[in-house]
């Protein structure tokens, strides 16, 4: 991704009703994990750092991330020491991990399979990996030229890929199910009229205002109530917990 988007997501995540509603969604299914006490866990590309106080909450977090630029930006919230590191082959950690959150990260990579069997080594026995990815190529759109995405996702897909690397999928659902017709008719219609741009203010990540903001954070986090519990059968995203086999 382009270094000045860093700056811009840096800029908006803590209060942007997308990073807000995922971190609510993330939040919740981690606390209904059977975990040990005090887990370990690992965010693998945390970008710029906006999940890492909500999972610090729950264990000993550890966090790599790829990129010099957004790791710099993580580090300057003092929540841990995040280290740079990239999948497959530069995990820069040697202990084994209880959780591993890959949140919108697979989709960045060549070889996402590679990924992930690079994820599942450093689980522990039993171990669990949750993920979250953009759903459908059809919604492919300038924000994912922006952010150097390689595909986007189908459930049935994904949950092939994490089962041919070893693991034992446990629950997936599209999410971002409610606001799913407003995105896709809204990207619809900027490719027939070629409005795509890549200016950031154009983008996906533009904060909207202070009403339209919080409307729509509260729209999108309600889904957490319904995920864990159902999966549902359409959205903007794909979120998967899984655990790894023998």
């Amino acid at each position: 991704m382009d270094k000045n988007f860093y700056l811009q997501y840096a800029a908006v995540e803590d209060k942007h009703w997308w990073f807000v509603g995922r971190r609510a969604i993330v939040n919740r299914i981690i606390r209904k994990l059977a975990l040990p006490k005090n887990p370990k866990i690992l965010e693998a590309g945390c970008g710029t750092g906006g999940n890492l106080s909500m999972l610090a909450q729950h264990g000993q977090l550890s966090a790599m991330e790829i990129d010099e630029v957004a790791c710099i930006i993580a580090n300057e919230r003092q929540v841990i020491q995040v280290l740079l590191g990239s999948l497959p082959n530069n995990i820069p950690f040697t202990e084994k991990y209880d959780l591993i959150v890959i949140l919108d990260v697979l989709e960045h990579i060549e070889d996402d399979k590679a990924a992930l069997l690079a994820l599942r080594s450093k689980l522990k026995p039993g171990g669990w990996l949750l993920v979250t990815v953009p759903a459908y190529q059809f919604l492919w759109s300038q924000h994912d030229e922006i952010n150097h995405h390689k595909r986007r996702y189908v459930l049935k897909g994904l949950k092939q890929l994490v089962r041919k690397a070893g693991f034992a999928v446990s629950y997936s659902s599209y999410f971002n199910t409610f606001l799913f017709p407003v995105v896709a008719l809204v990207r619809g219609l900027r490719r027939l009229f070629r409005l795509e741009s890549n200016s950031v203010a154009n983008s996906d990540i533009a904060l909207p205002s202070k009403p339209v903001n919080r409307f729509l954070s509260l729209l999108f986090a309600s889904e957490r109530y319904l995920l864990n519990r159902f999966s549902l059968p359409f959205g903007v995203s794909i979120v998967l917990l899984a655990q790894k086999t023998d």
